[in-house]
């Protein structure tokens, strides 16, 4: 029969809904527009947590708050302040006995006086001077015999968790036993050291003193890392006493369970550990505050803890090389902030490889991370719903989600052929499925592929759409450049999902005009380079209009500067600040061939310079286009609208003459759209 092994589900609440990517998405796509790489866009967004997701940072503020509280509420007298009331309790008790025994000699009674009274301040040399002392109290000897054995235990617990408890009220044989256990621990690591030691040698010293070693540890490298971790908290803990408190530990020691072998066998295997664990932080101390005092073994976990705590904050920090969430010690976490605090990380740690996993990064040919397609597609969606959002609010329309997309309904319909898209006629298709069975009543079939009709829409003319954004340094310098990006992929998006018979091609312009695909564009660079090259920007528009001469020209120009350069005959840019005749006259003429063309030009002006109002004003009077001033909220809305309604001139509604840009006649030729 085979064997099951159960083990403690830690695997979080498993009714909660999977990762919600889209937050994600959204935040990480807004970092990257605004000049992130997706790789630190998607750090930024683990750090900062969603909205109802602790981040990094959210932890790793915990983890240092964790940590002060450690420090300011313990101090490190425990053990001193506990001997000393201890023997403090022996000298009284002793001293009243002294006063009770009337049949004790007088001299005797006035040497052992003296001796109590004559006492060093310091409790080690005290604890010293009487070692040999022959108690005349039994309650004054009990107390002093506790400091041995409280000192034995709180030596031996600083090495190994629990031992104060477990080895109270110990016997001889109990500390014989806890003897023998150092002298193998001691031979096997020497041996170790060696490399003279076999699985063989480990796993006897396990069967024959396992009970001392909570972890158990599975091999010996194990073993060695619990009792380093250990021993080098405890050597923290000691340098972080004053001078005095670790002369006064140094020297009562000594008196650890009467015997000065339990030190020795310790101080070997402190040396042995830190032989074969240099690595651990031998020579660390910290300031503690004046709060509760610790002994040796607790004063040894407190310490443990700040080591622990430590790790998770270089953990959560995510600042080393190769670092990734799956680094983070969920253990350690939950143990340190609670079992919140482990879910919330593990939650981090699904998203992060959810994020990988799901398509949504991927590799490019450089190794670098990118915005996948599919990444691109969703955070374009999420972007034309907040459009649609803009739109629908300042129109009080409802959401459509397919208006207009398929051409104006003509009130006709027509049997469905293989490659229609238009809807179907439901009540024509469900009359024509019941008079078929009607007419065969053998034909058992609800629908059939003849019954379908669709709703006939009059024909869509296709566009051929440039959108210029000017790319030029005072974009990035004023705010505008995330809202410009936001802008190009929604258009880019609702083009490539709803129409996509039309030809959209996105222009940059700065110094120089460039085209570029909205991957390229959303991950673009703000530079400072001088410049607003609206004539090469328009000479490539152009091309693209004459690519599609049997479409709908559109010019769309985003820009918030006048030209101030232009390209010479030669190729050469050509710069002036202010604006040159001869850069105005190169971007007029270009503008007046898109114009012979047949586009309908739309400029969105941003920033309130009136000297650009006036000029955009003028040149968009002059080929019949349109000025738009929105606000950067609105750029998208706007963007999208226009080119909504630049489709239909001549119609009712229509954008075929100047005049001042409103939100009214956006929507002309293809209906609202929103959703």
């Amino acid at each position: 029969m085979p064997s099951h092994r159960f083990t403690r589900y830690d695997g979080g609440d498993p009714l909660a809904p999977p990762v919600d990517l889209a937050e994600a998405l959204e935040a990480i796509g807004e970092d990257v527009m605004a000049g992130y790489s997706p790789e630190r866009a998607m750090r930024e967004f683990l750090r900062r947590g969603g909205r109802d997701q602790q981040g990094l940072d959210d932890l790793a503020r915990r983890v240092a708050e964790r940590r002060r509280q450690l420090l300011d509420q313990h101090q490190l007298d425990g053990t001193l302040t506990e001997i000393k009331e201890l023997l403090d309790k022996a000298v009284l008790e002793e001293r009243k006995q002294l006063a009770r025994d009337a049949m004790m000699d007088d001299a005797d009674r006035a040497f052992r006086e003296m001796r109590m009274s004559n006492l060093p301040p310091s409790p080690a040399a005290a604890v010293s001077e009487l070692g040999d002392y022959d108690w005349t109290s039994s309650e004054a000897r009990e107390a002093f015999e506790q400091i041995k054995d409280l000192l034995g235990r709180e030596m031996l617990d600083q090495r190994f968790a629990g031992m104060k408890q477990a080895l109270e009220n110990a016997t001889d044989e109990d500390r014989a036993a806890i003897q023998e256990m150092l002298d193998d621990l001691n031979d096997l690591l020497a041996k170790h050291a060696r490399g003279e030691d076999t699985p063989e040698d480990f796993a006897e010293f396990m069967a024959k003193h396992g009970q001392h070693f909570p972890e158990q540890p599975e091999d010996i490298e194990q073993l060695l890392d619990a009792l380093a971790q250990r021993a080098a908290a405890a050597q923290r803990m000691l340098n972080s006493m004053t001078a005095e408190q670790r002369a006064e530990l140094m020297q009562l020691s000594a008196q650890a369970f009467g015997s000065p072998q339990l030190m020795e066998s310790l101080a070997r295997l402190d040396s042995q550990l830190q032989a074969l664990r240099p690595g651990e932080d031998w020579n660390g101390s910290e300031q503690m505050g004046q709060g509760q005092g610790l002994g040796l073994g607790d004063g040894t976990g407190v310490f443990q803890d700040l080591a622990e705590l430590d790790a998770l904050a270089e953990q959560l920090s995510q600042s080393y090389s190769g670092s990734r969430l799956d680094d983070l010690d969920l253990d350690a976490l939950s143990r340190q902030l609670g079992e919140q605090a482990g879910i919330d990380a593990r939650t981090l740690q699904q998203l992060e490889q959810a994020l990988r996993d799901t398509g949504t990064l991927r590799r490019t040919s450089d190794g670098q991370l990118a915005l996948s397609p599919k990444a691109m597609r969703q955070l374009g969606k999420a972007l034309l719903r907040d459009v649609a959002e803009k739109m629908s609010g300042r129109q009080g329309q409802r959401d459509m989600n397919k208006a207009g997309a398929a051409g104006e309904r003509s009130g006709g319909t027509r049997p469905w052929e293989f490659g229609d898209t238009e809807p179907w006629d439901l009540p024509r298709t469900v009359l024509n499925g019941v008079s078929r069975r009607a007419a065969d009543p053998r034909d058992a079939r609800l629908i059939a592929i003849d019954d379908v009709e669709v709703v006939e829409t009059e024909a869509r003319t296709q566009a051929a759409v440039a959108l210029c954004v000017d790319t030029s340094f005072s974009m990035a310098m004023d705010g505008r450049w995330v809202p410009m990006k936001r802008t190009a992929l929604a258009l880019h998006t609702l083009i490539r999902t709803r129409f996509r018979g039309d030809a959209l091609q996105l222009i940059t312009f700065g110094r120089h005009a460039e085209t570029m695909d909205i991957e390229r564009l959303t991950a673009l660079d703000a530079k400072w380079d001088k410049g607003t090259n609206l004539h090469h920007a328009l000479l490539l528009a152009n091309r693209h209009f004459r690519k599609h001469p049997g479409a709908q020209p559109v010019l769309l120009i985003v820009t918030d500067g006048e030209p101030t350069s232009h390209l010479e005959p030669d190729g050469e840019v050509w710069f002036s600040y202010p604006p040159h005749p001869r850069t105005i006259a190169y971007a007029v003429r270009e503008l007046d061939n898109a114009r012979r063309l047949g586009a309908q030009t739309t400029f969105f002006r941003l920033g309130e310079d009136p000297g650009l109002a006036r000029f955009i004003e003028q040149m968009a009077q002059r080929v019949d286009g349109r000025m738009v001033s929105p606000e950067l909220d609105d750029l998208g809305a706007a963007v999208v609208g226009s080119y909504l309604g630049s489709r239909t001139a001549g119609r009712p509604g229509g954008l075929t003459g100047g005049g001042p840009a409103s939100f009214r006649d956006w929507f002309g030729g293809r209906g609202f759209w929103a959703g």
